[in-house]
């Protein structure tokens, strides 16, 4: 059998009769539900209550329902889905379990709200009349020192002498050091070329390049970069080995003499110096 909304005409009233052969509310549900003709599922399944639920308060027990609000909630709503008015049923529930609770009365509540202290926002009055005394004994502060520095301004005025800061003299007066002129790479490489030892200056004249150097053992004296600027001295008892990277950018100078070989920008050249003369070996 379906289950529907219904008319108002299709509840059948919950007849007074006295209280000693009236049902209870849970057997007076289930006898509507029987003879309306439906199961326990179908009136769960119309009601979106629970079969237990269901069960329980056809057997008067109202625990599930977990309190007298939703109790009367599913009085209401069971009813109705077994055609039953359900005003009579919620109104015997209230008189089985000592009546509706009495509404809490508004007088209190008033009361409580009238008497709460009201809640006070900052005493900006006070904080502005303290900011103003400070701000005034700063200025009387600043006043009375202004005053003692103008009582010494006015006695310098009057013609006390007042001391005068004098630099003195130095006691021995400088003089600029000479210049020391630079001497020219073939110079140093002339003062420092002893005769019994054959010596190698490789300097980075005209841009910066790699070399090698070795004595004459096999020994590296130097493997690396030379700047633009920079030079490098070797010396050995009979033999240095060179190697240039780049030997358009190396300017040579062998046992004190310049070597004018025209070496090319980007030529890698391979040399061998010994004692005396500058020669290739």
């Amino acid at each position: 059998m379906s289950i529907g909304s219904n008319s108002p005409e299709d509840e059948r009233p919950f007849h007074d009769v006295p209280d000693e052969k009236r049902p209870s509310v849970g057997h007076a549900l289930k006898q509507a539900r029987l003879a309306a003709g439906l199961t326990v599922s179908d009136v769960s399944n119309a009601t979106r209550v629970r079969l237990a639920i269901v069960h329980a308060i056809e057997a008067d027990d109202f625990a599930p329902c977990g309190g007298d609000v939703y109790a009367r909630g599913h009085i209401r709503t069971l009813a109705r889905a077994v055609h039953l008015d359900p005003a009579p049923l919620v109104a015997q529930f209230d008189a089985d379990h000592g009546g509706r609770p009495a509404p809490t009365p508004a007088a209190p509540l008033f009361e409580a709200e009238r008497i709460r202290p009201e809640r006070r926002g900052p005493n900006w009055t006070a904080a502005m009349v303290a900011a103003i005394v400070v701000v005034i004994g700063f200025v009387g502060f600043t006043a009375v020192k202004g005053g003692d520095g103008g009582g010494a301004d006015t006695q310098a005025a009057d013609g006390s002498p007042s001391p005068t800061v004098t630099k003195s003299p130095s006691a021995t007066p400088t003089t600029a050091k000479p210049v020391t002129p630079k001497s020219d790479p073939s110079d140093s490489a002339i003062a420092a070329a002893p005769q019994d030892k054959v010596t190698v200056q490789v300097s980075a004249a005209n841009g910066r390049s790699w070399i090698s150097a070795k004595d004459h053992n096999g020994r590296m004296l130097f493997d690396g970069l030379l700047d633009k600027g920079q030079s490098k001295t070797f010396q050995d008892s009979s033999k240095i080995n060179l190697i240039l990277g780049d030997a358009g950018a190396i300017q040579l100078y062998v046992n004190g003499k310049k070597i004018d070989d025209d070496f090319r920008p980007g030529a890698v050249e391979r040399l061998t110096y010994t004692k005396g003369d500058p020669e290739v070996g």
